[in-house]
């Protein structure tokens, strides 16, 4: 076995133990306990959903929370539990829909930059630059308001906003990685930039990436909320949460449950989207 291998190998082996062991803590557990409740209630929210989301029920308009209805019904007569869930199931596809295409694109690009240098650096990091230039929720309603109000635009526009902060971290990462011996090993082995990068550079930055995007999807979930509140994401009848939010705003005083529900339905999965995270910033090696 090469000396470049084993520096290579090595190091990663031995990690994977005491990352199995930090992700069998208590409180690992109690969290993971919690994301696999999360995911059911995402999976099959349609399923469990007492009545039909989208189905108005006029003689039932504007009840509170009740046995018949938990959360009470909006001024269509519509079920707000039934819509909360299934709305789940629109709000986390948006977040893992927004970061995968944010992480898949920034990954590519800043790849390229830190592992090409020079001009082709300079000119990916300059375009980076253009597009963190502006405030993120600021250029995220400019791309919505131009490709018209959907929520598959909104995705669209909160992607094309997120990408650049995965390009700098990791050409931040590629240009650390590339100077260590095993990839000068394997440059000198004469193996070719594809296979450096799959196989030597891309494995050892996995982990910032990772935790990085799970402290995003929360950020990426209150985005997209955001420009369904203001009529940029999803349309009616649509039960995702932001535009449930805006839906009872005009009835917050005296039909509190339309916001409070969803709002907290946001919170909560938030708070455990950043547990999440700070948890894997944790566990996995930096």
């Amino acid at each position: 076995m090469s000396s470049s291998t084993l520096v290579f190998a090595t190091p990663r082996s031995a990690r994977i133990p005491a990352v199995l062991a930090r992700l069998r803590r208590p409180g690992n557990l109690l969290l993971l306990a919690s994301l696999v409740a999360f995911l059911a209630v995402v999976l099959i929210g349609d399923v469990l959903a007492p009545v039909d989301p989208l189905k108005p029920e006029m003689r039932a308009r504007l009840q509170g929370p009740s046995a018949a209805h938990l959360m009470g019904t909006d001024p269509l007569g519509r079920d707000v539990f039934s819509r909360v869930l299934v709305g789940a199931q629109l709000s986390v596809q948006s977040v893992i829909v927004i970061i995968s295409t944010a992480v898949g694109l920034g990954t590519v690009v800043g790849a390229i930059a830190g592992y090409a240098g020079g001009w082709v650096d300079d000119v990916i990091m300059r375009i980076t630059d253009l597009f963190l230039a502006f405030p993120a929720l600021v250029l995220a309603l400019a791309i919505a308001g131009a490709l018209g109000p959907s929520l598959t635009n909104a995705m669209l526009a909160v992607s094309v906003v997120w990408w650049p902060w995965y390009a700098r971290l990791v050409r931040g990462q590629v240009l650390a990685i590339k100077e260590e011996p095993y990839v000068e090993a394997a440059r000198a082995a004469g193996a070719h930039d594809a296979r450096i990068l799959g196989r030597h550079i891309l494995p050892n930055f996995l982990s910032p990436v990772i935790v990085q995007a799970t402290l995003d999807m929360g950020a990426a979930l209150v985005t997209t909320a955001s420009l369904s509140f203001i009529g940029m994401g999803a349309q009616p009848p649509s039960p995702e949460w932001g535009a449930m939010l805006s839906d009872g705003r005009a009835f917050f005083l005296n039909a509190w449950w339309l916001s409070a529900f969803p709002g907290v339905a946001i919170f909560v999965t938030v708070l455990l989207f950043n547990a999440i995270g700070r948890r894997l910033q944790l566990a996995l090696p930096a």
